[in-house]
């Protein structure tokens, strides 16, 4: 059984202080750091708590604990999970078929405002989160601001995000071993697909696995695809039937404690042919030659570059989509991207999923190499660092 390490209560109130900072320094009175089922971060960043069915916030003033907002069925459940003790219902977080609950008496975000700040002034309003929310939510907090004067709920992610980026210890133990299911995970959907199994079935194997080993959940809904249609860069399975000759690439990641990681890799079903041997060499020299370049220092725009020109160089370039490589962490897919216009260096432990994704629109074939690393001082720590080989499947 692999250890399931955790983050400890302590780290969670360090991040409300760090970001208390922040919003002093840029004239925040309030920061809302707003998630949903899907894209749970902001909130578990702080609370330890993963909405399901309804949205949730953690609400942070410039001084003393935050709140942490919930919809109107989960209090049990935050109460169960929440690092964060003071815990308020709002109607506006409620679950997407518009339940009215009548008789619940429930908090405004106007009584929540008024519990964390009193009758103090608010100025300056961010959000985390903002692309997030749902009109409801969103008209519901402009209202509550309203009698404040021209208040806008800003866009304010980066106040999170500065700190988020850079991993702590805590955050990385929980991610090595988030890889490490993975990467088990991998070696047994490898040991067990067959000829006739569906995109489906394969991706079965996986989430059954990395529970087994005990994966809180999946990082994102993974996704395994064959032979035409495998240009997705984006996709979930299908009832589709793998065939001799296929070749498939496999997405999948387990999730522990809020941390997530990430293995992508094709598979050929047989002996590969050279325009898949070829194909799937160029991938993996690309990944290769990131992954050399992750250091800190490097300019984040000199990485994309460089890789534009090698792919390019090599015959693919048109079977690029985006950049190669995105922040991992709480998200599989979260800040910073290493894209041709990012304007940073990269700093120690800052943590990347090296994702090469080369996609035809002319054969409708393509796949993904993934790994998650994290940047140190003379290059990087590669979490999951699993084989980069040709993968061919007995028939």
């Amino acid at each position: 059984m692999i250890n399931i390490p955790s983050i400890p209560l302590e780290e969670y109130k360090e991040r409300v202080k760090k970001v208390q900072e922040t919003m002093k320094k840029d004239g925040f009175d309030l920061i809302l750091c707003y998630g949903n089922e899907a894209e749970p971060q902001f909130v578990r960043y702080f609370s330890g708590y993963w909405p399901s069915f309804e949205s949730a916030g953690v609400l942070i003033a410039t001084e003393g604990d935050p709140i942490l907002i919930i919809g109107p069925e989960s209090l049990t459940y935050a109460k169960d999970r929440s690092k964060i003790e003071t815990i308020c219902r709002l109607i506006a977080f409620r679950e997407s078929s518009d339940p009215e609950y009548p008789g619940a008496k429930l908090d405004t975000f106007t009584s929540v405002f008024e519990k964390l700040i009193g009758n103090k002034k608010i100025t300056r309003f961010g959000v985390a989160g903002r692309s997030l929310m749902t009109i409801g939510v969103y008209e519901a907090l402009t209202d509550a601001l309203a009698p404040y004067g021209n208040i806008k709920a800003e866009k304010a992610d980066y106040v999170v995000n500065n700190i988020r980026m850079h991993k702590t210890e805590n955050e990385l133990e929980c991610m090595r071993a988030a890889a490490k299911i993975t990467a088990k995970t991998f070696d047994y959907v490898l040991e067990n697909i067959h000829v006739g199994m569906t995109e489906q079935q394969v991706v079965g194997l996986a989430i059954g696995k990395m529970h087994e080993l005990g994966a809180e959940r999946e990082s994102y809904p993974a996704w395994a695809l064959t032979g035409k249609g495998s240009n997705q860069a984006i996709s979930r399975p299908r009832n589709k039937k793998i065939e001799k000759g296929d070749m498939m690439f496999i997405q999948i990641g387990a999730r522990v404690d809020g941390y997530a990681s990430s293995i992508g890799r094709p598979v050929i079903f047989g002996k590969a042919t050279p325009e898949q041997r070829e194909l799937i060499e160029v991938g993996y020299k690309a990944q290769a030659a990131v992954i050399d370049m992750l250091k800190v220092g490097a300019p984040a725009c000199e990485i994309a570059k460089k890789h534009i020109e090698n792919v390019t160089n090599w015959g693919y370039g048109d079977w690029l989509l985006y950049g190669p490589c995105h922040g991992n962490g709480t998200m599989e897919g979260e800040a910073p991207w290493i894209e041709t216009n990012a304007d940073y260096l990269l700093e120690e432990n800052m943590s990347f999923c090296v994702d090469i994704f080369l996609g035809s629109a002319e054969t409708e074939t393509g796949l993904r190499m993934e790994d998650v690393v994290c940047v140190k001082k003379d290059g990087v720590e590669n979490l999951t660092n699993y084989p980069r080989e040709l993968f061919e499947i007995d028939c």
